[in-house]
């Protein structure tokens, strides 16, 4: 069966939604980026506008204008019918909390067409909890992007014992047209590779910080040092944004909900979301995030 990907929605506009779609349409792709409102769509265009300088300065080819091109050709909705209509695949990237996904699948399946493909850019979450809401179990997998997509360039494709093969292929397929390195999984696994090992990782460090055994600068000190690399955990965190480890972490056990408590109080409750709001862990000026 030849499946052909050309149309692409972007269901989800946030930090990492905005750099997917971003993406997608630099590879030549017709994109539509949908969020819930204007105000949360006002958020995806001043992102788009950020990624516009971020590409001319980091992507080789991106100046010449094809990164002012690419953000002007990315359309806008707010309303889920329209965002969808034409869409070959649908990459959801809604806020990490499963009942949101499941809610988002129920609805999007009443409107989708037939033929679109639905695939979920959940960090933790397995499509096999999802798949029963999208009405078309055949045609949704999993496809997991890392922030900063257009340097950590990996996307993992994940399926069900229900997504069908060529479904699978297509969208390793799609991955690779879009600049990306494809991960297969054989199998299902929460966290996929990458957040198998990188979660449990960032989860350490929020624990020394929050039982008061190191504060977050001296973490990231001791990684950055002792492993050669070039950014802790923290400052890894604040690229990623504090809401996303707070809703996997409210989600755990009573251990992993001390930890989300913690991230809410002293930082998520106080506006401190991480680069994008100019301070999470670190503070950041207006040309640093």
């Amino acid at each position: 069966m030849a499946i052909d990907i050309r149309k692409v929605t972007v269901m989800g506009a946030g930090i990492l939604g905005s750099q997917i779609a971003f993406q997608v349409a630099y590879s030549g792709f017709e994109v539509t980026a949908y969020d819930i409102s204007d105000a949360a769509l006002a958020g995806a265009h001043h992102r788009f506008a950020e990624l516009v300088a971020t590409y001319r300065d980091d992507v080789p080819g991106a100046a010449g204008g094809k990164a002012e091109q690419t953000a002007a050709g990315i359309v806008l909705s707010a309303d889920l019918a329209v965002a969808v209509k034409d869409a070959d695949l649908v990459i959801e990237a809604v806020p990490e909390v499963l009942s949101i996904k499941q809610d988002t699948y129920r609805r999007l399946n009443e409107v989708a067409p037939e033929r679109t493909i639905f695939a979920t850019n959940s960090s933790t979450l397995l499509p096999s909890d999802m798949k029963d809401f999208t009405g078309r179990q055949d045609k949704f997998l999993a496809l997991h992007f890392s922030n900063e997509i257009w340097k950590r360039n990996i996307a993992e494709v994940m399926g069900t014992s229900d997504t069908d093969p060529d479904v699978f292929r297509a969208v390793v397929d799609f991955a690779g047209a879009i600049g990306m390195v494809p991960i297969e999984l054989h199998k299902e696994k929460a966290g996929y590779v990458l957040n198998s090992m990188l979660v449990p990782f960032l989860h350490s460090a929020i624990a020394l910080s929050a039982g008061g055994y190191a504060d977050p600068e001296t973490v990231d000190k001791t990684w950055r040092i002792g492993m050669g690399v070039p950014l802790g955990p923290f400052e890894t965190l604040d690229i990623i944004g504090l809401n996303t480890p707070y809703n996997g972490l409210a989600n755990g056990g009573e251990r992993e909900q001390k930890l989300a408590a913690w991230l809410k109080d002293n930082y998520i409750d106080k506006g401190k979301l991480g680069a994008e709001s100019g301070e999470g862990f670190y503070r950041y000026s207006g040309d640093s995030v």
